[in-house]
C-alpha cells in the first residue's frame, strides 16, 4: 500500500494542506518521550539542587509554550487555538525524566506536531539547565501514543 504524502502538491513541491472543506472536531493528541541520564543528575533534579531552579517546572512550561509556538518551527503546520496543553514530567529512578503531553483542540486539523514539540522541547529545557552536571544525557523514544479525531479516527500505538 502506498501512502500519498499530503505535504506535497501535484509538482512535489512542499505545500501547505488545505483545510479548509475539512469539518471541525474535538482532537486530541498524546505524544510521550525520555531523558536518560546519570543516577546523579536525577538525584540532582529530584532534590532540587540544580543551581537554575526547578527542573521539571520549568521544563513543563516550556513544553507548553512549544505546543503554542509550533507553526514558527514546523514550516507547514497550521496555527491553531490550543484548547488544552498539559506537560507531565515524572521522574524514573535510577536515571530518567518520561515526559507526556497532551494536546486538545476542536478544529480542522490535528494537534500530534504540537504535542511531539511539547515533550521534545521539555526535553531540551532538562538538558540545557542540567547540561553543566551531565553532558552525556540523551532524548530517547519521542513518539506518538495516542490521536482521536478527525476523518482519520483514532491511533493507538502499539
Amino acid at each position: 500500500m502506498t501512502t500519498k504524502l499530503t505535504h506535497f502538491d501535484e509538482a512535489g513541491r512542499a505545500a501547505m494542506v488545505d483545510v479548509s472543506a475539512k469539518a471541525e472536531t474535538a482532537r486530541t493528541a498524546i505524544a510521550r518521550g525520555r531523558i536518560v541520564m546519570a543516577p546523579d543528575t536525577l538525584a540532582l533534579i529530584t532534590s532540587g539542587q540544580v543551581g537554575k531552579g526547578d527542573v521539571l517546572g520549568v521544563a513543563r512550561l516550556a513544553g507548553i509554550m512549544a505546543a503554542k509556538r509550533t507553526s514558527d518551527l514546523i514550516p507547514l503546520c497550521h496555527p491553531l487555538m490550543l484548547a488544552k496543553v498539559s506537560v507531565d514530567l515524572t521522574p524514573a529512578a535510577p536515571d530518567a525524566v518520561e515526559i507526556e503531553a497532551t494536546v486538545k483542540v476542536t478544529g480542522q486539523t490535528g494537534v500530534e506536531m504540537e504535542a511531539l514539540t511539547a515533550v521534545t522541547v521539555a526535553a531540551l529545557t532538562v538538558y540545557d539547565m542540567c547540561k553543566a552536571a551531565d553532558r552525556a544525557m540523551r532524548i530517547e523514544d519521542v513518539r506518538l501514543v495516542h490521536k482521536s479525531g478527525g476523518k482519520s479516527g483514532v491511533y493507538e500505538a502499539a
